[in-house]
């Protein structure tokens, strides 16, 4: 595998990105859109969970959730996040550190419409995140949601919806020989993306 190089890599950190998951789909890395999310609510300990990319375009990096999970309510008490994509397949990760904000109802109505039947029944089932008396309860609740909406058309909950992360900083990591690696990183600076190599 050839060294990254600073000339060859894009000057917008996204098209960057979408050369390399482009990249990783052709490897065939499963599930390439797989993302660890990663919050920290003010002062308190830190988590992380994974979740699954589903856009990026020159906002950022979307994922949809429950906004009353605890991954919501962090990010409605610090709005900030990290991702990390990890594709073990071709040797590389990516590194993103943005502010976060909530995606307009209509898109996260246009996103749902689109889930699967089950999926949608689930959503509205979940009270994500809140302790529950047993698997047989959350069960029977998704039985009386599946039989209120019989054709599958429920719709979308108000606490569902999409978040979007607005990057300030991009890493891309390659490994390397030695441990060696190499780690180009763009840092947002006065409005405008600034690259620059990281030790290793």
């Amino acid at each position: 595998m050839k060294h990254l190089s600073e000339r060859t890599f894009h000057p917008d950190p996204i098209e960057q990105f979408r050369r390399w998951f482009k990249g990783a789909e052709r490897a065939r890395v499963p599930e390439p859109n797989a993302m660890t999310l990663a919050t920290n609510a003010h002062r308190r300990r830190p988590s992380a969970r994974m979740v699954l990319l589903k856009g990026v375009d020159q906002r950022g990096f979307q994922f949809f959730t429950n906004y009353e999970s605890r991954k919501g309510r962090e990010l409605a008490a610090n709005p900030q996040a990290a991702l990390v994509f990890y594709w073990r397949e071709v040797n590389r990760q990516v590194r993103v550190i943005g502010r976060v904000s909530k995606l307009p109802a209509a898109e996260s109505d246009t996103y749902f419409a689109t889930r699967p039947r089950r999926s949608r029944i689930a959503a509205v089932a979940s009270r994500q995140s809140s302790v529950i008396a047993s698997r047989a309860a959350l069960e029977a609740r998704y039985a009386a949601i599946a039989a209120k909406y019989p054709d599958g058309a429920a719709p979308r909950p108000i606490n569902w919806g999409g978040y979007g992360v607005h990057p300030d900083e991009i890493e891309f990591w390659q490994h390397g020989p030695d441990r060696l690696h190499d780690r180009l990183r763009y840092r947002k600076s006065r409005g405008h993306w600034v690259l620059e190599r990281l030790s290793p």
